[in-house]
Parts: C-alpha cells; structure tokens; sequence
C-alpha cells in the first residue's frame, strides 16, 4: 500500500509525528504536501477533503491520512492505525492500549507547547498576544514542561525491559514522536528544555539513539524533514525562554 498523507505545506506540525514513523518503517507514501498545486499537491489538495460534503467520515482537520479507501484523521489515531501495520507498536492488546495513552499524553504536551506562543488562540498573530505569551512561557517553563518531560523520564525508567524504550523491548512510534518532541524544545526553549533535560538523562539518550537510526538519519539529510519555523509548532521567541 502507498500511503498518502495530507498537511499544510511549508512546516513539519503534527505531520512530523506521522512522517517519521513512515520513515522508520520504510513504507512507502506519499508527502502531498510536498508536491506542487499543479501535480496535485499542496493545500489544494487536502482542501478538496476537508470541504467534500459528501465523505462520510470527514476529517476536522490535518494530518489525515489516505490508507486505501480509509481517511484516517488525528495524529495519535494515525499512528494507533499505522503501529501494527509498521510494526511500530506491542504485538499485545494492553501494551497497544499504553502507547495510545502515552501518544495522546505526547498530544496534551504539543497543546500547552503550541499555546505558550499562542495562548489567546490561533487566529490572531504571536504580536497581538505578546504579553500573554510570556506569562504563559514562564508558567509553561517553571512548572508544564519539567512535569511533562519527568513523566516521560519515569516512564523509561519503569520500562521493565529495560528503559531504553518508552514501550517494550523495541523501538515504537511513541519512541520517535518523543524524541521528536525533545528536538522541538531544543529549538523552541534551548535555555529551558536544557535545563530541564538535565534530570531526564533517559530522554536525551532516547532521543540521540532515534535520530541516529539509519532510516531516520537519512530522512533528515535527505532534505524532506521540513526546518523548524516560527509558523509552526515549536517557535524560537527568545523573549519566550526566559
């Protein structure tokens, strides 16, 4: 099967999280976002999802993916769906229930991530909020981002097979979208998430073992991992770290 994912081009988003287990698992897919409007791609492309009046179970927004004749909409189902398909996910029901809740932790995470910069909401531009944004930073860094980064920190450490992994004795897509999570603080929060990771030396190992697996490292020196940018998720505000 040749997966078609569909997002905004020009970020990696909530995409990234989909991207990198097609990556790892060397699927085949197709990245509509990278292709030019008069191939097919770009926003016109999900446009014509979003505004079908006729789909039966239309998506609210990207990511979705194209798997078949199966749209399949938000970040944490795609991988649900992708895990046993790639193998990226525990073989038993329990452990496949644990890394769906650990994913849709990852997903309250990128919530009060994308809000430090945008905490009045998402249609009015980062200098119309610009106070709000750094008493929510301040809020986010004393207190949201070290809970958030010692939980995923605890995780590994009870891993019973060993804490190198967050699920099990083999990489999964909790594992990729987590040290994918740890790139975007360092390039959103370097002062902060610095010092926080500090006291999560299971998270950094995790993240370092990630992007050093072949196919990943490849990707990212293929140029087709998007740069981070301040029209995405993770933004660099200086102002913002403190």
């Amino acid at each position: 099967m040749v997966y078609e994912l569909y997002y905004w081009p020009g970020i990696q988003g909530r995409a990234e999280f989909v991207r990198l287990a097609l990556e790892a698992a060397a699927a085949a897919y197709v990245d509509v976002a990278l292709r030019p409007e008069e191939d097919g791609g770009g926003v016109p492309a999900l446009q014509r999802w979003l505004e079908d009046a006729d789909l039966e179970r239309p998506p609210f927004a990207p990511p979705f993916l194209k798997a078949g004749r199966e749209l399949i909409g938000q970040t944490a189902n795609i991988l649900l769906f992708l895990g046993d398909r790639l193998e990226l996910a525990p073989r038993d029901a329990a452990g496949k229930r644990w890394a769906h809740q650990l994913q849709l932790t990852i997903a309250d995470f990128i919530v009060e991530i994308h809000d430090t910069h945008h905490p009045l909401g998402g249609g009015l531009y980062y200098e119309e909020q610009k106070a709000e944004a750094r008493r929510r930073s301040k809020e986010f860094r004393v207190n949201r981002l070290p809970r958030f980064l010692g939980y995923f920190e605890r995780v590994l450490k009870s891993n019973p097979a060993g804490g190198r992994w967050m699920v099990g004795a083999r990489v999964s897509y909790v594992d990729l979208s987590t040290a994918q999570i740890v790139a975007g603080l360092r390039y959103a929060f370097p002062s902060a998430s610095r010092t926080a990771l500090r006291r999560c030396p299971r998270l950094r190992a995790l993240h370092d073992e990630v992007f050093a697996r072949p196919r990943i490292r490849r990707y990212v020196a293929s140029g087709r991992r998007l740069a981070f940018n301040n029209d995405d998720i993770f933004r660099r505000y200086p102002e913002l770290d403190g």
